[in-house]
């Protein structure tokens, strides 16, 4: 083959490397940052927007997600409530994180089948998803729906609360979740979403529910 002949080859190849490498791939990604391509269905009718609340924290972010998105907006209640005492219900989470046990829940969503996008909301408890979260996650199919997370915590984080709903909804598109620190009931520091905190949380939501396409 002439110089020229193999120069030109050469081009085409390139080019065509170029052009394979444009191509979306095949498969779905279903990760943390999974939908930011994705098309979401915002039907309000659609969206559910379902919390575990202690002192009110994650129960303020849900009703920013609401007020943004529509929806319907679900607090999980147990059969049998934890203790007021701070240092009970810790021990008590404990036991049950150890043992595996799933607090029966006092709240029933008769039509999930319904909603295809489902925002999930929790403190972290333990740097772990707090057993009622995880009961709502069993109970229910939410094979093929878009689970969408978000989090307030005392200061140290998620933990792995996020790796724990990707694991309990392995057969849902898990998109990016939202995260910022709520009270520290530790310290006697409960409801501290309001006034500039809230300002600050509605603006963050507001960045995040865009950043998922979830926004116009």
């Amino acid at each position: 083959m002439s110089c020229f002949g193999k120069c030109e080859m050469f081009c085409f190849n390139t080019r065509l490397i170029a052009l394979l490498l444009l191509l979306p791939f095949g498969c779905s990604s279903q990760g943390d940052d999974a939908g930011s391509e994705k098309t979401v269905n915002r039907d309000a009718e659609k969206i559910l927007v379902v919390y575990l609340t202690r002192t009110n924290n994650t129960k303020a972010i849900a009703e920013i997600i609401h007020a943004k998105i529509g929806g319907t907006l679900v607090g999980l209640e147990l059969q049998n409530p934890y203790p007021e005492d701070y240092k009970a219900t810790v021990a008590q989470v404990a036991k049950e994180n150890e043992t595996g046990f799933l607090p029966p829940l006092k709240t029933r969503i008769e039509n999930i089948e319904s909603f295809d996008l489902i925002f999930v909301g929790f403190p972290t408890w333990g740097m772990q998803l707090p057993p009622p979260m995880k009961s709502f996650l069993k109970q229910y199919d939410l094979s093929g729906k878009t689970i969408v997370p978000f989090n307030t915590n005392g200061g140290y984080g998620i933990g792995s609360t996020f790796d724990t709903v990707k694991q309990l909804c392995k057969n849902s598109t898990i998109m990016e979740g939202f995260s910022m620190k709520g009270g520290v009931e530790r310290d006697g520091i409960l409801f501290v979403i309001e006034g500039e905190k809230e300002r600050q949380a509605r603006e963050e939501v507001d960045k995040w529910l865009r950043k998922l396409n979830l926004l116009n």
